[in-house]
């Protein structure tokens, strides 16, 4: 295949969290006793390691644009194992001179002080999972944290010179009304942070939430609260690029967007997925779940999870599960450089999608209208083989 190589990211997933929130579905585990900790640091580089090997030429002269601690709550990792981390990579891999370097954050698990720490292991930009200024709401989602602990975790990584940050919210909550939901955007844009990811709440299979569902807003009414909140938002400043995702200029999240570009990433940590193009096509491994069975096979094959190589016919449908939430659109060019199809492959499709409105008739962009936006699920599905 004739694929180009795409932007490289790298995700490192750590899997430990103080306590599992009952929405949750990712892989993230309660904390019991003390975590290896240091440990895990020494299997991730074990498994990046192996992944080099694994991966070999497909790699070569390629570097990290951007790299993504996300979790379970990679703030429970000291900002010296962060930095460990963060060494032992740029030994084994050139990173871009303004690498992305995004550390996600639960303000209950930050000690005062520890923000200058991140910064000076490396780490330019915080997530801070907020997902709500309403102390009952944070109750009845499982949070550790205050609407005021959030604010204050807020301030002390601005005061400790981390000017790149975002705070997740989440809408669509439990008995949430519309002036609720509109008072987080208020309290979230007062902090002043550079983005804002803002998604509904959704019950997913095997959570707590999913087994004993609590009293949601209606769709009309969750439809009304994201109308609202976008619009808030855009008067704030925050322009909206991808569905969930509001940046400030020049703030869009560099991580997130080579996802939804189709980019390449590796990804290292227990139960941490990866995609890499190569000579062959396009590639997807992810690791074994269990933090234990990770500790226990680091830098071996038993740390493989799954590996294949993505189906020609699935490629249409998984690059559109992408590319098509970003609402100024992707390159029409792109689509044959990160697939290696040609756009006859997804002609039909394009052109059942434009006669209903749901894409822009572009030969040069491939973008949503404002009506297939609204109905993104059945625009992707309509690239399924």
């Amino acid at each position: 295949m004739n694929l180009i190589p795409p932007p490289l990211s790298l995700y490192v997933h750590m899997p430990w969290c103080v306590r599992k929130c009952p929405y949750c579905d990712f892989n993230s585990h309660g904390v019991r006793g003390t975590p290896a900790y240091a440990d895990y640091v020494d299997a991730l580089l074990a498994d990046l390691d192996a992944d080099l090997r694994d991966f070999g030429t497909a790699l070569d002269g390629r570097r990290i644009a951007t790299v993504f601690f996300g979790g379970g709550t990679p703030s429970l990792f000291a900002p010296e194992l962060i930095g460990r981390f963060l060494d032992g990579a740029r030994e084994r891999l050139p990173f871009a001179p303004d690498a992305e370097i995004t550390l996600e954050t639960n303000p209950g698990t930050v000690e005062h002080g520890r923000f200058d720490g991140y910064l000076a292991a490396g780490v330019n930009r915080i997530s801070f999972g907020v997902q709500s200024f309403d102390n009952d709401k944070l109750r009845r989602l499982g949070r550790i944290h205050s609407a005021g602990e959030a604010a204050d975790a807020v301030r002390q990584a601005q005061d400790a010179g981390i000017g790149n940050i975002n705070i997740d919210l989440m809408y669509a909550l439990p008995e949430q009304t519309l002036e609720g939901a509109l008072d987080d955007i208020d309290r979230a844009v007062t902090l002043g942070p550079t983005h804002v990811s803002h998604y509904q709440l959704t019950l997913e299979p095997n959570t707590a939430f999913a087994a004993n569902p609590p009293p949601l807003p209606d769709d009309d009414a969750a439809w009304a609260i994201q109308e609202a909140c976008e619009a808030r938002l855009g008067e704030a400043g925050y322009g909206q690029y991808e569905v969930s995702a509001y940046a400030l200029p020049g703030r869009r999240c560099a991580h997130n967007l080579n996802y939804w570009r189709f980019g390449d990433y590796l990804g290292i940590g227990a139960g941490a997925h990866g995609k890499i193009s190569d000579a062959n096509g396009v590639r997807r491994r992810w690791k074994t779940r269990l933090p234990a069975a990770y500790l226990a096979s680091a830098g071996q094959p038993a740390r493989i999870g799954g590996d294949n190589l993505v189906a020609l016919d699935d490629l249409p449908f998984e690059y559109m599960l992408n590319a098509l939430r970003l609402v100024d659109g992707v390159p029409m060019a792109d689509f044959a450089e990160r697939t290696g199809l040609s756009q006859a492959a997804i002609a039909p499709a394009m052109a059942a999608c434009v006669a209903r409105g749901w894409l822009v008739h572009d030969a040069v962009t491939l973008k949503t209208t404002a009506l297939g936006q609204r109905f993104l699920n059945d625009v992707i599905e309509a690239f399924m083989a």
